[in-house]
């Protein structure tokens, strides 16, 4: 059912019981996009769903729209909903509010939801353990697959996800683990010890969540158990829960490529925009500044021989593509985590190559256009050299400028652009001007 109209009319003329039998064959994505039509207050609709399906949508909504969807409920039904959430999802909940929102649903929990939430808010929320959920399955190496069976028949409707069952041993610390599908194929009488894979992939509860996305990257688990110093298991990580992070983090660096925040929406007020892309065009006028100081110098030049100014832009702009392309491969790189210290050298020797080469057929072609367009083979000489130099910086600054932010502790992606443009405008216009000055005699 995913006509929009349909999905309301059935909400709205059906019995509760019909609902119940019939709510799972609606995706929450589709029914909050119904439910965005509805003229009336959404709580006619939203009371006759049950608690579970409710906290769905709370899960599928936007960030901003979690705490006003709850909000419509009476204080008991928001108890009954945040009893049905997954304890990742109430936390990233909680993690969007401020202080006195935060206290009205804790009032709502039970104390020992309200311990578990405590202990997963004090984790930093960009770590495996604030991404974690605490709802899991674990048995006893000890356990034979029958025993394990029939836990699992009470357990799983309440687990994060079935298809890894956790072995661990009387102190909770993680010892392996058994794929449901391995537990279907035993004979009832098996030991989980004697089928439980033992050397396991888990992740540090202070592991950064880019880390954790590589590891599901590298291995394409389903999900990962999440381990103290001491190897407890604390809670798991899924990988519906990673692709959000993966869509996250590369949504923050493309935008800040461009020098945007990331929390900028299309459908978002002009002051919003304005506030976050004035200050980078701030820095880049600063930045612009060095560039033009660069050309100052070389006015008497320029006055000499008018078509320098024609070719200027040409040197610089062909850098900053350049520039920009080295630039985003090696962010991207450093995201998925494709560069290491030992091929870093090589990846460098690739870039200067590339940047020879494409130096060469560019400074070729712009040189022979530059000899047509002046009349003078010392001219194209200047510009193809000039752009043959600049594109060897580009590629080298590309490399450089991300890898060494990174090295420091600054998100590659929030600075590098800034100062690659700045290195190749300057350089670009120093390497054409300074030739320029040098050959003067000739060109006149």
């Amino acid at each position: 059912m995913e006509d929009k109209n349909q999905i309301l009319e059935f909400i709205l003329e059906s019995p509760f019981e019909t609902i119940l039998e019939q709510i799972d064959e609606i995706h929450p994505v589709d029914f909050l996009e119904a439910l965005g039509e509805f003229d009336d207050d959404p709580l006619i609709i939203l009371e006759k769903l049950p608690d579970e399906y409710v906290a769905l949508l709370l899960d599928y909504a936007e960030d901003d729209e979690k705490f006003n969807l709850l909000s419509l409920f009476s204080k008991n039904r928001q108890a009954q909903i945040i009893s049905e959430m997954s304890s990742d999802e109430l936390v990233d909940l909680l993690g969007t509010l401020d202080e006195d929102e935060q206290n009205e649903i804790i009032t709502n929990m039970n104390t020992e939801e309200v311990e578990e939430v405590k202990t997963l808010l004090s984790y930093d929320p960009e770590s495996a353990g604030g991404i974690m959920a605490t709802e899991f399955i674990s048995i006893k190496e000890t356990d034979t697959v029958n025993e394990t069976i029939n836990y699992l028949r009470t357990m799983a409707p309440d687990s994060e996800t079935p298809y890894y069952i956790y072995v661990v041993d009387d102190l909770d610390v993680l010892k392996g683990v058994v794929p449901l599908r391995q537990i279907i194929v035993s004979t009832p009488d098996t030991l989980i010890k004697d089928i439980m894979i033992e050397n396991i992939i888990s992740a540090p509860v202070d592991m950064d969540q880019e880390e954790v996305s590589h590891i599901f990257e590298k291995y394409g688990f389903m999900a990962i158990p999440v381990v103290d110093h001491n190897g407890e298991i604390l809670g798991i990580i899924t990988v519906d829960d990673v692709m959000e992070i993966m869509k996250e983090e590369y949504t923050e660096d493309m935008f800040r490529l461009a020098g945007l925040d990331e929390e900028e929406k299309v459908a978002g007020t002009v002051i919003g925009a304005i506030k976050s892309r004035l200050p980078w065009l701030l820095v880049n006028l600063v930045t612009a500044t060095l560039a033009a100081k660069t050309v100052s110098l070389f006015e008497n030049t320029i006055a000499q021989i008018v078509a320098l100014a024609t070719f200027m832009p040409m040197v610089a702009g062909m850098g900053g593509n350049a520039g920009s392309q080295t630039l985003t491969l090696i962010i991207r790189g450093i995201a998925i985590g494709e560069i290491s210290y030992e091929n870093q050298a090589d990846i460098l020797k690739k870039e200067i190559a590339i940047g020879i080469i494409n130096g060469l057929c560019l400074g070729l072609v712009v040189g022979v256009l530059g000899y047509f367009w002046v009349g003078s083979l010392v001219f194209g000489f200047v510009i193809g050299t000039a752009m043959l130099l600049n594109l060897i910086v580009a590629t080298i600054s590309g490399y450089l400028v991300p890898i060494l932010l990174k090295k420091v502790g600054i998100d590659p992606a929030l600075a590098s652009a800034v100062f690659v443009t700045t290195v190749t405008d300057v350089l670009g216009f120093f390497f054409f001007l300074g030739l320029a000055t040098i050959m003067l005699q000739y060109l006149i």
